[in-house]
C-alpha cells in the first residue's frame, strides 16, 4: 500500500489530539515514528445487485451523485461516511462521488488517500477557491463554522458538470445505514422546489436571526408568506438545474454581504440557506438526518436518538465520534460509528 504524505499525517495527529482545532506544536521523534505507521485500511469492493441498471455514462439518470467536502480536520469522518454509503447501497457501482477540497490543499494526497482505500470508487476532486468567500464570512458562535470550505455547498452548481442534474450533499460527520438511492429519489414535486431535507418545526426559528433582523420590517417580511422551519444543511438533496435557473448562489452571497454590513445572524453558513429555502423545501423523513449526536454546541454532551426509525446518523455539533473514542470518552452512540472507521495503526495491524 502506498505511504501517505507525512505532513498530512502529522496534521491528522494534531487534529485528533486537539479535538479538531489546528494548533502549532513541536513534533517529537516519537510522533513522527508513530505517524509513519498510520494509514487507512482498504475497504472491500461493493458490487451492484442483479437488478441494478447499467450506468456507464457519467451523466446517466441512473447515477446517484454524492457531494462532500474534504479537509484534514474531518478526513477520518469522510472515509467512514464513504464506506457507509457504499456498504448499504443496492447499486454501489452506480454512485459517483464529488469531493470538494480547498484550493490550498494537496489534491494529489486526497486522490491517493481515497483511491488507496477505495480503489474501485468513481470520484472526482474539485478545487474550491477560499478567496471566493473569505471576504464574506462573519465570525460565528463556533470558530469551526468559519472555515471557508463550510460554504462550498453554495457553489456546487458551479463546480459540478452541468450534466449533473441532482446531487445528494453530505457532511463528513455522519454514516448511513440505509440505501442512499432512496434519499436521492426524493420527489421534488412540480412547484419548483430546489432543496429536499428533513424539516424540524419544533425548533425556535427566531433564534437563528438577530433582533436587528426581526426588528427590520423590510427583512422580517422574508418569512411572512411561508411556514419557515429549521433544516440541517448537512444532509440535502439539491436540484442543480433549478438552482442554476434560480441563481441561488448569487442570492445566498447577497445575504452574506448584508450580514457583513448589519449582523442579521450568528451561526455560520446555515442562515443564508434558511433565508432562501426555509418553508420552501421538499420534505424528507426525519430518519434521514438523526442529527445533533455531537452534542450540538455543548462539549461532552451525549445525545440520544430521536424517536422513530433511523437511516442516517449525524454527529453534528462539537463532539466528533473519532475524537471522543480516541480520548476514551466516547458516548454510547459513538459505538455505531466505530465499525466504519478505516483509520488503522501498526499496532492494530500486528494484532
Amino acid at each position: 500500500m502506498p505511504s501517505l504524505d507525512l505532513s498530512l499525517i502529522l496534521t491528522f495527529l494534531l487534529l485528533i489530539t486537539t479535538g479538531g482545532t489546528i494548533t502549532v506544536a513541536a513534533i517529537s521523534a516519537a510522533s513522527i515514528t508513530a505517524a509513519r505507521s498510520l494509514h487507512f485500511k482498504e475497504a472491500p469492493k461493493f458490487y451492484n445487485s442483479p437488478n441494478c441498471p447499467a450506468a456507464h455514462d457519467y451523466c446517466s439518470h441512473d447515477i446517484v451523485h454524492v457531494a462532500m467536502t474534504l479537509d484534514a480536520a474531518y478526513i477520518r469522518g469522510s472515509m467512514a461516511a464513504i464506506l457507509s454509503v457504499l456498504q448499504h447501497s443496492s447499486c454501489p457501482e452506480n454512485i459517483r462521488f464529488h469531493f470538494v477540497a480547498s484550493a490550498s490543499a494537496h489534491t494529489d494526497n486526497i486522490h491517493l488517500i481515497i483511491s488507496t482505500s477505495f480503489p474501485y470508487l468513481r470520484f472526482d476532486v474539485y478545487r474550491f477557491d477560499d478567496s471566493a468567500v473569505l471576504g464574506l464570512i462573519s465570525t460565528s458562535i463556533r470558530s469551526a463554522l468559519d472555515c471557508p470550505l463550510n460554504y462550498a455547498r453554495n457553489y456546487l452548481a458551479d463546480l459540478l458538470p452541468t450534466c449533473v442534474r441532482k446531487v445528494v450533499y453530505l457532511d463528513s460527520d455522519l454514516v448511513l445505514v440505509d440505501d442512499i438511492a432512496k434519499l436521492a429519489s426524493t420527489p421534488f414535486g412540480d412547484d419548483e422546489k430546489v432543496l429536499a431535507a428533513p424539516e424540524y418545526c419544533n425548533a425556535n426559528f427566531t433564534s437563528y436571526f438577530t433582533p436587528t433582523f426581526w426588528s427590520n420590517p423590510s427583512l422580517s417580511v422574508t418569512f411572512s408568506d411561508r411556514d419557515a422551519c429549521y433544516f440541517n444543511t448537512g444532509v440535502m438533496v439539491i436540484d442543480l438545474v433549478r438552482w442554476r435557473e434560480g441563481e441561488y448562489t448569487r442570492k445566498i452571497v447577497e445575504w452574506m454581504e448584508l450580514q457583513k454590513r448589519m449582523r442579521i445572524y450568528e451561526l455560520g453558513s446555515l442562515p443564508p440557506f434558511l433565508l432562501e429555502f426555509a418553508g420552501k423545501i421538499a420534505p424528507v423523513d426525519h430518519r434521514w438526518n438523526q442529527h445533533g449526536l455531537g452534542g450540538d454546541n455543548f462539549e461532552g454532551l451525549c445525545r440520544n436518538l430521536h424517536p422513530g426509525p433511523v437511516s442516517l446518523l449525524h454527529w453534528s455539533g462539537k463532539g466528533k465520534p473519532w475524537v471522543r473514542l480516541d480520548g476514551n470518552r466516547g458516548c454510547p452512540l459513538d459505538a455505531l460509528w466505530a465499525p466504519y472507521d478505516l483509520l488503522q495503526t501498526s499496532n492494530v495491524i500486528e494484532s
